[in-house]
C-alpha cells in the first residue's frame, strides 16, 4: 500500500478531536492543524489552523486530508490521491478555502 494512501482520510466519520490533519490541494499544503469538532453528517469538520491560529471548516470532499507523515520532510499526496501526474515539492502556500465567521460582539 502506498505511504500516501495509508495517511489519506477520506471521510469526517474516520477523525476524532485532537486528530492532526494535513489539507492539500493540487499538490499544495492548505491547512494542517488538530481537529477541533466534526459534522459527520455532511462530512465537514473544523481545525485549528497552526499557521495563523484561526479556526478553519475543512471539507473533505474538496481536499485531500493526509494524517501528518512521521519525522522528515512532507511530501506531496500521491498521483492515486490528488490525480496529479507529478510530484511537486512540498511548499508552505497559504490559500484558505474557508474561513470561520467572525464571533465579535
Amino acid at each position: 500500500m502506498d505511504v500516501d494512501e495509508a495517511r489519506q482520510i477520506r471521510s469526517s466519520a474516520e477523525l476524532n478531536v485532537g486528530d492532526e490533519i494535513e489539507a492539500w490541494h493540487n499538490g499544495k499544503l492548505f491547512h494542517r492543524g488538530p481537529v477541533t469538532q466534526t459534522v459527520t453528517g455532511v462530512d465537514l469538520f473544523w481545525i485549528l489552523d497552526a499557521r495563523t491560529g484561526t479556526r478553519r471548516l475543512i471539507d473533505a470532499e474538496a481536499l485531500v486530508i493526509l494524517r501528518p507523515a512521521g519525522p522528515g520532510p512532507a511530501k506531496t499526496p500521491s498521483r492515486a490521491a490528488v490525480n496529479t501526474s507529478a510530484h511537486a515539492p512540498a511548499q508552505s502556500s497559504h490559500m484558505p478555502l474557508f474561513q470561520a465567521p467572525s464571533m465579535a460582539g
